[in-house]
């Protein structure tokens, strides 16, 4: 039986801020000019996230002759890049779970790719001294209804035979890490995860760029793709950048080429963060060795510590609006967030009477099969990545890997992946795409509330390859 909750957790969010926390911070840079006029470089990459960001800089890194541009809508880290959880995954492949059901055969040299990929951020992070309280804490996925043990318990024999350093961890070897009366079993994974500043690692990666002389503007949207020539052009609200490649990683907007919009849609997430927790608090929850944790449910949770010991709560609801409809209105959004704060002391009763300081939240770019996809157009001359389905804050500098050595004309072990090279299933037009996204987050819960059991919508999907997630 569930826990009657005394205290109405709305009372927990009434005074917080409707917005996000890692933003609301005095070392926010201030945005640079935007872009007037016309400007020729050798690449212009078009988003100011972490995609974005990872490009520019691994590009001049390769290359410091090539003359880079930057240009982003808004401002560096204002979107997804600023807004997520802060957990830095290794995996490529949205969880391992995911990688083996799609790639098996590759899965291996996937989990090692993205074990360097980590290992290769954090010695960037040394290189150029990123301070965005960095923490390689590892993560627990906890089960919170019976039919999760012995998935749980599955999955951590079969990632050990992967090369992932993992355990299972039974009811008391769970709450001994982390006290809640809803744990029944985890899944730890001791070395795949950072915790992370978001934000300040996007200006921090700024930073960067602009110390290896990467031009940005920033407030510059871009309106348009064509081809000049040999190269190509981006235009701008006030001008225009010529360049001989583009790399785009517009995450969940529209992206210009308009060919690749089918294979994505915009969907919202949610997270709110609790004010610090005092001594008592903290010792009451455990949680000494501060893992990144989410549970196992289809509409999941994900948690952290911050460095100032809040903690940050967000997902279950992941909410895709009719005609991939995009708004700033959307941001804020009541009524999951009600549902977020019952759930969080469902899990922590031990925690009644903490507040809220801050709610929040953001677009996503998804797909049909989770994690991240490639490609080229005009000739090689412009380059996309998409998709990354909420666990990009890692797997978008592998990407930009990828991209860059398509962009070059590079055989790579990274292009010759399956994963690169192949797409995933386009979502159907209006109204079918709404239609099959609001059956499927229906059915999701359902299964949830039904010991695991998929209904045949599910089922059929899970065929097919196709699904929707946060």
């Amino acid at each position: 039986m569930s826990r009657v909750i005394a205290t109405d957790p709305v009372r927990s969010l009434v005074n917080a801020e409707p917005a996000p926390f890692w933003l609301d911070d005095p070392a926010r840079p201030a945005p640079s000019p935007a872009l007037a006029g016309e400007e020729h470089c050798d690449l212009v990459v078009v988003g100011g996230g972490y995609c974005g960001l990872w490009t520019a800089l691994i590009a001049k890194e390769r290359d410091p002759d090539r003359d880079v541009v930057l240009i982003e809508a808004r401002e560096v880290g204002w979107a997804a890049s600023g807004r997520n959880g802060g957990f830095c995954a290794s995996s490529l492949t949205h969880g391992f779970g995911n990688g083996m059901a799609r790639w098996p055969d590759e899965l291996a040299e996937l989990e090692r790719l993205g074990r360097e990929n980590l290992d290769g951020i954090e010695d960037t992070l040394r290189r150029y001294g990123i301070d965005c309280d960095w923490e390689r804490t590892g993560s627990l996925d906890v089960a919170t209804l019976p039919h999760q043990v012995p998935e749980l318990r599955d999955m951590a024999e079969t990632a050990r035979h992967f090369g992932v350093s993992c355990a299972f961890l039974g009811t008391d070897e769970v709450r001994a890490e982390v006290s809640s009366p809803t744990y029944l079993a985890g899944f730890l994974d001791r070395r795949g995860t950072a915790l992370v500043n978001p934000a300040r690692l996007a200006w921090g990666l700024r930073e960067a760029c602009v110390r290896l002389g990467v031009r940005i503007f920033e407030r510059t949207t871009a309106t348009g793709l064509e081809t000049r020539g040999a190269g190509m052009v981006v235009t701008t609200g006030y001008g225009r950048v010529v360049a001989r490649r583009v790399a785009l990683a517009t995450n969940a907007f529209p992206p210009l080429v308009r060919r690749v919009r089918p294979f994505m849609v915009p969907v919202y997430d949610y997270a709110m963060v609790t004010e610090p927790l005092n001594e008592a608090q903290l010792a009451s929850v455990g949680w000494h060795n501060r893992y990144g944790m989410s549970d196992s449910a289809s509409q999941f949770h994900y948690y952290r510590l911050t460095a100032d010991d809040r903690i940050l709560w967000g997902g279950y609801d992941a909410v895709y609006h009719y005609g991939s409809r995009l708004s700033g209105d959307l941001d804020q959004r009541p009524a999951t967030f009600q549902v977020l704060a019952g759930n969080f002391f469902r899990t922590f009763p031990q925690l009644e009477g903490l507040r809220f300081t801050h709610t929040w939240g953001g677009v996503i770019d998804t797909c049909t099969r989770f994690s991240a996809f490639f490609g080229t157009a005009a000739r090689g001359r412009v380059g996309y990545v998409l998709g990354f389905t909420g666990l990009g804050v890692a797997a978008t500098r592998f990407a930009a890997q990828v991209m860059l050595d398509r962009l070059d004309g590079l055989d790579t072990p990274r292009t010759r992946l399956e994963m690169v090279r192949s797409k995933p299933v386009p979502f159907p037009p209006e109204p079918f795409r709404w239609a099959g996204i609001e059956l499927t987050r229906r059915s999701m819960a359902r299964a949830d509330r039904n010991g695991g059991k998929r209904n045949l919508w599910l089922r059929t999907m899970d065929t097919l390859g196709l699904g929707f997630d946060s």
